[in-house]
């Protein structure tokens, strides 16, 4: 009776010192109130950006975890809609970084949790807060989607304001063309805002396509202000038309290749003033109207309409027809500095011009510049061009 009695109690007595043991690994493992997501060795996080700052909506933006695996899961979200951003996790897993930019204005949290060694775990607490810009600027772009253009045509962004930081925005524009084609951006003076021109170093090769993207929504411009929008712009180069336009000859001849394509005479500026001489050099088609009434106020004429009108430099000069001046269309000058046609040769002419189609003037006193309007990248040479870029090494 004895043994069978201090049997069970031996065995309580062993139970009791293995409770007592497991107890004072935990107690040296844990302190007061800890849990597995609160340990020492739980999954830590870094987030890009840290602290407070307000980022740029391209700014990139990405959580990383340290000593722990992400779970599935993961996000950022904008906090005054709900939608989530879209992420790319890196190859190891480690990182998920943002994968479209992200709202003017708009914060955005992290969730999600990572698993660490040991059962510990750590959940995701990180806000990002984007930046309200003082202003955002606009671009408008000069060749709609899908146009065919002439060989000499200039993309051109022009700018609803200022940009002060052109080598940022310059960056953000890439020009792809078919077949490979050298060109760049130059900066040209403000007016009303800024300007960038891509041309390319030659004229291009008929059927080239050319193809711009433009990341600037979210990008800082300089001066507190941000774009508005991505820009795109994608078109094809037509046939090659070339008016070669001889002063001293009173014609022109419309070169479509090799070829002799029109052969017409015609009456250029007078010369007697300034005012009224054809500049010489590589002017662009830029537009064309069947009617047109042009004002000339220094020679005394206004509102006078015109046909078939050919605008080839935004100082005023147009190929156009003008029946006043037929008699001598072919043998002498006498305009104000247009180049005139018969009404018949103007529509002939004025049917097989586009945007983009080079007129090169030769035998006049005056050079085309920069005071002759908007399009005057031709008369730039090559190194002058590129010096005109804001990425322009020096």
């Amino acid at each position: 009776m004895f043994d069978m009695f201090r049997a069970p109690f031996g065995r309580r007595a062993f139970l009791g010192g293995a409770a007592a043991t497991v107890a004072v690994v935990a107690t040296a493992c844990n302190k007061p109130g800890d849990t597995a997501e609160t340990r020492a060795d739980a999954p830590t996080f870094s987030y890009t950006p840290s602290g407070d700052k307000q980022i740029g909506p391209r700014d990139p933006v990405s959580v990383r975890v340290q000593g722990g695996t992400f779970r599935p899961g993961v996000a950022l979200t904008n906090t005054a809609t709900g939608k989530q951003v879209k992420l790319t996790p890196s190859p190891d897993g480690v990182t998920y970084t943002s994968a479209e930019p992200l709202g003017y204005g708009a914060t955005y949290a992290w969730s999600g949790a990572a698993d660490g060694a040991g059962g510990t775990w750590s959940s995701l607490s990180g806000k990002v807060t984007v930046v309200s810009p003082d202003s955002t600027m606009s671009v408008q772009i000069n060749i709609a989607d899908d146009a065919e253009v002439g060989i000499a045509a200039p993309l051109i962004l022009k700018f609803a304001g200022t940009v002060q930081d052109k080598a940022a925005v310059e960056k953000a524009l890439q020009v792809v063309t078919t077949p490979p084609t050298e060109g760049g951006w130059a900066w040209l003076p403000e007016d009303n805002g800024s300007r960038a021109h891509w041309r390319p170093r030659e004229y291009y090769k008929p059927g080239t396509r050319v193809s711009m993207t433009g990341k600037l929504y979210g990008l800082d411009h300089g001066g507190g202000k941000y774009g508005a929008d991505d820009v795109t712009s994608s078109f094809v180069i037509g046939r090659s038309q070339i008016v070669k336009a001889s002063a001293p000859s009173h014609r022109i001849r419309v070169m479509r290749g090799d070829q002799v394509f029109l052969d017409l005479p015609c009456s250029y500026g007078e010369a007697d003033l300034p005012r009224n001489i054809t500049r010489s050099g590589i002017h662009v088609v830029s537009e064309k109207h069947e009617d047109f009434y042009m004002s000339n106020p220094a020679a005394g004429y206004f509102n006078v309409h015109e046909r078939f009108a050919v605008r080839i430099s935004n100082n005023g000069e147009f190929i156009h027809a003008n029946p006043g001046t037929v008699g001598n269309q072919g043998s002498s000058n006498v305009t104000n500095g247009c180049i005139n046609l018969s009404l018949e040769n103007a529509q002939t002419y004025f049917q097989s011009a586009i945007f983009g189609d080079p007129v090169e003037v030769t035998g006049t006193s005056i050079e085309l510049s920069e005071a002759d309007g908007d399009i005057y990248d031709w008369t730039l040479d090559w190194p002058t061009w590129q010096s005109m870029s804001a990425l322009h090494q020096k």
